[in-house]
């Protein structure tokens, strides 16, 4: 008896879907070219050129990460458009905080089955991610592995490779009493705290279809599922001029447990939260129940980015960051303390110390 010889088609995976995307999403990566990188796909490995970005003494800052659950909204609502731009914001955000600049992205893209409609969506989206943070797409990896996946799951992970010159990092030891810390609007929930968000959406039988009043005719999914702010291309010029003297982005663990990353030992930042939290939070808040030190531990609460500058230079720095497009809030400032942060709003008081 005579058996058909296996192939890795009969496995589930198709070499040819892989190479067929890899052709799709070349152009996707070529969009994204910069000094340095000119962004083509296909080698073993991508190329970068620090000389070229116009570095003397650089130090090279790395950052990894993913959309986390976010993703399952994504699969279940069919919008792939904006997850790539999470993925790339989660990395691009973390190294400005640095002072870095983005230079290059790599990303890693992970199903049970490879669906090419999907994965072009997801790379187009990292792409203009990319382009918003003025960093290459310069390789990554698609991972086709049956039975690691359900039917039409994938996961996704980032990586941002970025550069700052030695004098202008940015480390928070400049950070002292009587400085003020600014917020930046966030665009949305972002992408953390979305275990929780999904918990209530699930308790409370929500259709991701309504359409609520304050959001301006989008459905629920969309407001979930907005993008993450990337606040690159408005701090970057602040950092390269020395003006700002720290800068925290509001991710996983919220206000409360990411401030005090930044500040230095004697230093506690004491925030007033009087600028009303934006609907979609009042809305989760609700939903679930959650406690007012829940929403500061878990939620960005309506701010993306936290700015610290002297007293001296708030008025120019505010300005500055508004002609960017940001939306700019004074919510607190330095004092003299335990290094850590203190969060204070209408319903009580909370506070958090850095655990280095």
């Amino acid at each position: 008896m005579t058996t058909k010889p296996l192939t890795y088609a009969d496995a589930g995976v198709s070499i040819d879907a892989g190479n067929a995307l890899v052709r799709a999403i070349g152009p996707l990566a070529r969009s994204t070219a910069r000094p340095g990188a000119g962004a083509e796909l296909g080698g073993f490995g991508g190329l970068f050129d620090l000389k070229a970005a116009g570095y003397d003494d650089p130090l090279l800052v790395a950052a990894n990460d993913g959309v986390g659950t976010k993703l399952k909204l994504a699969i279940e609502t069919g919008n792939h458009d904006g997850v790539g731009i999470d993925l790339v914001a989660m990395c691009a955000n973390d190294l400005i905080v640095q002072g870095a600049e983005p230079l290059f992205f790599l990303d890693y893209y992970a199903t049970g089955k490879l669906d090419n409609d999907v994965a072009s969506k997801v790379v187009a989206s990292i792409a203009e991610g990319c382009r918003q943070s003025g960093c290459a797409l310069i390789g990554g990896e698609t991972a086709e592995m049956p039975g690691m996946y359900g039917a039409g799951d994938y996961d996704l992970a980032g990586f941002c490779v970025g550069a700052v010159d030695r004098d202008k990092v940015l480390d928070g030891r400049a950070i002292a009493p009587s400085d003020v810390i600014l917020g930046l609007a966030s665009s949305g929930v972002h992408s953390n705290g979305f275990s929780l968000v999904r918990r209530i959406v699930a308790d409370r039988s929500w259709r991701l279809s309504n359409v609520y009043p304050w959001a301006a005719g989008q459905s629920l999914a969309s407001v979930l599922l907005a993008p993450t702010k990337i606040y690159v291309r408005s701090l970057l010029p602040l950092a390269q001029e020395r003006r700002l003297k720290g800068l925290a982005h509001i991710t996983g663990g919220g206000l409360l447990e990411n401030i005090p990353r930044v500040m230095p030992e004697g230093c506690h930042a004491r925030i007033e939260m009087d600028w009303g939290l934006p609907p979609v939070f009042e809305l989760l808040q609700q939903g679930g129940e959650l406690a007012h030190e829940e929403m500061v531990r878990t939620f960005n609460c309506g701010i993306g980015m936290v700015v610290i500058v002297a007293s001296a230079g708030v008025e120019s720095v505010t300005a500055r960051l508004e002609a960017a497009g940001e939306q700019v809030l004074r919510i607190g400032q330095v004092e003299e303390g335990q290094r850590g942060c203190t969060v204070t709003g209408s319903g009580g008081s909370w506070s958090a110390t850095h655990n280095a």
